[in-house]
């Protein structure tokens, strides 16, 4: 579950992009997505291509 804390005199508008970032960093949406349409193997193929191509970035600059 993402959660964010306000502070003393932060603004909606801030607070919900901070919740927004956390949601994209944390993978909910592909997630929630996956789940709700149906994939076919073509795009299954794709997707898993750009995540192992994104591990493998991660993993260089580590």
């Amino acid at each position: 579950m993402t959660q964010i804390i306000l502070g003393e005199n932060e603004g909606i508008e801030s607070a919900l992009r901070r919740f927004k970032r956390k949601v994209s960093h944390a993978g909910i949406f592909p997630d929630m997505k996956k789940s709700r349409y149906f994939e076919t193997p073509e795009q299954k193929r794709k997707r898993k291509e750009v995540a192992r191509h994104r591990q493998r970035k991660r993993s260089f600059r580590n």
